[in-house]
């Protein structure tokens, strides 16, 4: 395709008799419109053809959306469309995994009855199908992102398996041993898990005032049995040393257990794995919440500085 210079050189080789400026000057003005016009007829070609282009695609792209819901495009749309998803925030990759063995550990003061029973019917009454220690997960798991932690909590009613199953409570702990195994499977970036409980403790020993607030107080488990013993018993250790420098008491210390009867509390699958009592019966789910908050900051602290 000629250009307007390549044009007007071609005039002056036809014209080679040197006419008058005039006639120069009006012709190239008017081969220069020309080639202007000339180019808006380009753009504006490439124009409808790119926009053609893209209605077919929106076009195809709302076909399958909202025609073939269980297609991969609708698994994409819901990855990034800020759901409520627990899997990872700002596209990066799970490194702290919750769940909960015993789904429906709950607390005496967030229960409706009011009733006083014996000291075995009492303990016995602290469970929930709906608020339950699943919640503690939750907001651990909302603390974390709101600092750019990204996490999985795992909300499975894990009682209602055991119960379908016709399974013993005992059992807990093969159930959720599967969803962990899958997870750790499926997300190598995991360096994390915890599975939430609450203690069975009255409220003098699950509980401390901090700053004039009351706290749930936090325990880590360790399992004896478990091949990653050390690994996981140097970073409970870890975690309640850093809970003590920051607020002395909140943390109840490091326990061995798991030997009578043996249980690994799956700890064996990961060698940062623990099991977490926050709180006891007799504390609230704010009380927990509080505590959580401040345990998120504690794990973000010990990520960075093991990068």
């Amino acid at each position: 395709m000629q250009n307007e210079k390549d044009l007007f050189d071609m005039l002056k080789e036809m014209y080679p008799q040197h006419p008058r400026k005039e006639f120069v000057s009006a012709t190239e003005n008017t081969l220069r419109h020309r080639a202007r016009s000339m180019r808006k007829k380009r753009i504006l070609t490439k124009f409808s053809v790119i926009s053609s282009s893209v209605l077919v695609c929106a076009f195809i792209f709302s076909w399958l959306i909202f025609f073939n819901g269980n297609s991969k495009v609708s698994e994409v749309i819901h990855s990034f469309g800020g759901a409520s998803s627990s899997y990872g925030m700002d596209e990066k990759e799970p490194v702290v995994y919750i769940y909960h063995s015993h789904n429906i550990e709950s607390f005496i003061p967030e229960l409706p009855t009011q009733e006083v029973y014996s000291e075995q019917v009492y303990r016995e009454r602290a469970y929930s199908d709906t608020k339950n220690v699943t919640l503690v997960g939750k907001e651990l798991s909302r603390a974390l992102e709101e600092i750019q932690v990204p996490s999985i909590h795992d909300e499975t009613d894990i009682a209602g398996i055991l119960k379908q199953k016709g399974l013993h409570f005992p059992d807990s702990y093969k159930v959720s041993r599967e969803n962990l195994q899958k997870v750790l499977a499926e997300n190598d970036s995991i360096r994390m898990v915890f599975d939430i409980h609450r203690d069975s403790n009255k409220r003098r020993d699950s509980t401390i005032e901090i700053k004039g607030k009351e706290y749930a107080r936090i325990q880590f488990i360790v399992s004896k049995t478990s091949k990653n013993y050390e690994a996981n018993k140097k970073f409970a250790t870890q975690l309640h040393e850093q809970l003590e420098e920051l607020y002395p008491g909140l943390s109840r210390g490091v326990v061995e257990k798991g030997i009578d009867p043996p249980n690994t509390y799956n700890q064996d699958l990961h060698d940062n794995s623990l099991l977490l009592n926050i709180g006891g019966i007799e504390n609230t789910l704010e009380e927990t919440y509080r505590t959580t908050d401040v345990f998120a900051q504690v794990l973000k602290d010990i990520l960075e500085k093991s990068k």
